[in-house]
């Protein structure tokens, strides 16, 4: 199924939450809408989810207009939200029979389905316990199996592995990695992670309500040329100033730290410990460029911060 939209835009009172968002996502494809809170990613997620209607704008479904709150959306569609939706009193097994029969998928389909998304989830042994007793990773991977009962063709997440460990982290994305590609589920997910957009085939920066770029993880990255020497400091916001005038170079302060893009980045650290005083700054380090640092490079903002709009 390709999901599609353009210009949607929605307000609450004077902020503008999405403004003219528009995008192309093809079958069987990771797309992924990164961006920081306030960007605009809930407000898209609730109206994609057929919870909230834009106030202009138009979705297409294989092309076609569809109404967001259209019955023929959710029944193609599988959602997984940010906020735990699982009942813990019931066991795995039986939560995915309950999302199965929401579908209407036929009890014995219901049975073989539920058994092969719990073996694909690595939960086949814990199959009859309450999930009041699983981890949070394992109730991840259990949601993400009852969105998939009844086949969707797109699976919808809502900031997938928020609070997750590592360990659950790269099997939550082992699940979903297996459930895309060519003949699978389309898999659209926001989020505002830079290690979980790198799982995605495409990106959408999504930033004050605004598309700012849609690419490839490995295309983002290639926009910063080099390294990216980073300088922690209190005074961040005023370093970098100073380290763009006397160098020459553009300087981006976010939080404590100082970022740099530079070609053979190693060759600026002894020259910016050398231009200033002691305790001027508390470390300088080099690094290769991340998605975070491609992030802030095209939309001038950093993932940990607030969005303004």
């Amino acid at each position: 199924m390709r999901l599609s939209a353009e210009e949607l835009r929605f307000a609450y009172g004077e902020r503008m939450a999405l403004d003219g968002v528009s995008f192309a996502i093809a079958p069987g494809e990771v797309f992924g809408f990164l961006g920081p809170n306030g960007a605009g990613k809930s407000t898209l997620f609730a109206i994609l989810a057929g919870l909230l209607p834009p106030a202009s704008g138009r979705l297409f479904l294989d092309g076609l207009p569809l109404d967001p709150s259209s019955r023929a959306l959710r029944a193609r569609m599988g959602v997984v939200f940010q906020e735990p939706s699982l009942d813990v009193k019931l066991s795995a097994e039986e939560n995915l029979h309950l999302g199965a029969a929401l579908f209407r998928v036929p009890r014995d389909e219901a049975r073989r389905r539920a058994a092969a998304l719990l073996e694909a989830a690595g939960l086949s042994d814990r199959a009859r316990d309450p999930v009041g007793r699983f981890s949070g990773g394992m109730r991840r991977r259990l949601e993400i199996a009852r969105a998939l009962i009844h086949r969707p063709e797109v699976l919808l997440l809502d900031e997938p592995t928020t609070g997750l460990d590592a360990l659950s982290f790269r099997r939550t994305w082992e699940a979903l990695r297996n459930c895309a590609g060519p003949g699978g589920t389309t898999v659209v997910l926001t989020t505002h992670r830079p290690d979980e957009a790198a799982f995605c085939d495409r990106l959408a920066i999504l930033s004050r309500g605004r598309v700012v770029a849609v690419e490839t993880p490995a295309s983002l990255l290639s926009r910063l040329a080099g390294d990216v020497v980073v300088v922690e400091a209190d005074e961040a916001t005023a370093l970098a100033a100073e380290i763009a005038e006397r160098f020459g170079v553009p300087a981006r302060a976010s939080g404590d730290t100082v970022a740099i893009e530079r070609e053979r980045g190693h060759e600026l650290v002894p020259r910016i410990v050398e231009a200033f005083p002691a305790g001027r700054f508390r470390s300088v380090s080099v690094r290769r460029p991340s998605l975070a640092d491609a992030f802030l490079h095209v939309a001038g903002e950093d993932l940990g911060q607030e969005a303004r709009s």
